[in-house]
């Protein structure tokens, strides 16, 4: 059986959530050792602390997947001074690796907030902030007897994918029109002659994570030497990317009851909440970790209820009479991540074991 390094296991988290879609403020990815080392087992875990690092070395994990980075800001100095020090310098001892999806994984359709929306078992789930400019658009243009074959390439490595349908694509017939140098070498056409060529402009749209695939497979199949194209970034949004989720109760509850079903589900040691309104919650607003941003999306949606966390006292303020504010705690609102990325890891990888941490890396207690 083929070994696998990190890089590989890496790639299989990639397919579930593109760190390209992470927020700028973060710091996701390899944050710690060599991506080509072979992997001996892999640690899943919520945060990396000292603890887990001794969990990864009892069990023979020569790689950490954490939900949280645990390198957030920059490291100036490596003298085992604070946790994050620790932590580094025990990793880098024993070669171990890790890796950081935080919110890459928050704007993941199959991530962080469909796990909650799961979890209270919601139905018809939906985005509720969509990430802007994540789809692009390429133009180029191709002699006409060789458009099939370039349109076939782009397919390949998803560019033309709408929705439910691929293999999109908008194509005009023209002459384009080239003169080569005397350091050219024109695969049509001779140097130093004007040229024109019956061509196809194709256009086709990506989402961005594949931009380099799709410039590597049109360099690939394109025949030109010098290959004319155009990328743009279009303000069309995608709904599969971005934060938070809304979905809908099968039946709608009076509000207190649905508090109360939330904090059993969502296994909270208590719940802070705005002012409870006289009306029942059918649609619920979610996003695991600090959301005190998505308030007004949250109204904007007409959910009754958002679940969420780190709401500060004036935050609450801002229910108005018109949503219920619910903050279950950071920890509680992503507790479930780990054992989703586990199993996610499990049906990829069967070459080595992948162990769910058993270490509670909640910094909150409550009395």
């Amino acid at each position: 059986m083929h070994s696998m390094t990190v890089q590989d296991v890496i790639n299989q988290l990639h397919h579930l959530a593109p760190l390209a879609y992470a927020e700028d403020f973060d710091n996701v990815g390899l944050l710690v050792g060599d991506k080509n080392q072979e992997v001996s087992g892999v640690l899943v875990t919520l945060d990396t602390l000292e603890a887990v690092v001794d969990e990864a070395i009892d069990n023979h994990c020569n790689l950490i997947v954490s939900f949280h980075p645990i390198i957030f800001k920059g490291l100036k100095k490596l003298t085992g001074k604070t946790y994050v020090e620790r932590v580094v310098i025990k990793a880098i001892q024993h070669q171990i690796a890790i890796f950081s999806i935080h919110t890459a994984l928050d704007n993941a359709l199959q991530g962080v907030n469909s796990i909650i929306c799961d979890q209270l078992e919601l139905q018809n789930k939906k985005i509720l902030i969509p990430q802007p400019s994540t789809i692009k658009k390429l133009q180029t243009y191709v002699p006409k007897n060789h458009a099939e074959a370039l349109r076939t390439a782009l397919f390949n490595v998803g560019a033309g994918n709408i929705g439910n349908y691929d293999s999109c694509s908008f194509n005009i017939e023209g002459d384009g029109t080239y003169r080569g140098n005397e350091d050219s070498n024109p695969s049509i056409g001779k140097k130093g002659e004007l040229h024109t060529e019956n061509e196809i402009a194709v256009s086709v749209v990506f989402k961005k994570h594949l931009e380099s695939k799709v410039l590597k497979a049109l360099f690939k199949a394109h025949p030109y030497e010098e290959v004319a194209y155009e990328i743009t970034t279009l303000d069309n949004t995608n709904p599969y990317i971005g934060m938070g989720m809304v979905g809908e109760l099968t039946k709608p509850m009076e509000a207190q009851k649905c508090l109360e079903y939330v904090k059993a589900k969502m296994n909270a040691s208590c719940v802070r909440h705005s002012k409870l309104l006289d009306k029942p919650i059918k649609k619920i607003a979610v996003l695991g970790g600090s959301g005190s941003f998505a308030i007004g999306a949250a109204k904007a949606s007409d959910a009754d209820l958002l679940v969420t966390s780190d709401l500060k006292y004036h935050d609450f303020f801002s229910a108005e009479n018109d949503i219920v504010l619910a903050d279950i705690g950071h920890y509680e609102s992503e507790q479930f991540t780990k054992s989703f990325l586990a199993d996610y890891l499990s049906k990829k990888i069967t070459n080595f074991a992948i162990i769910l941490s058993k270490t509670n890396t909640n910094p909150v207690k409550y009395l």
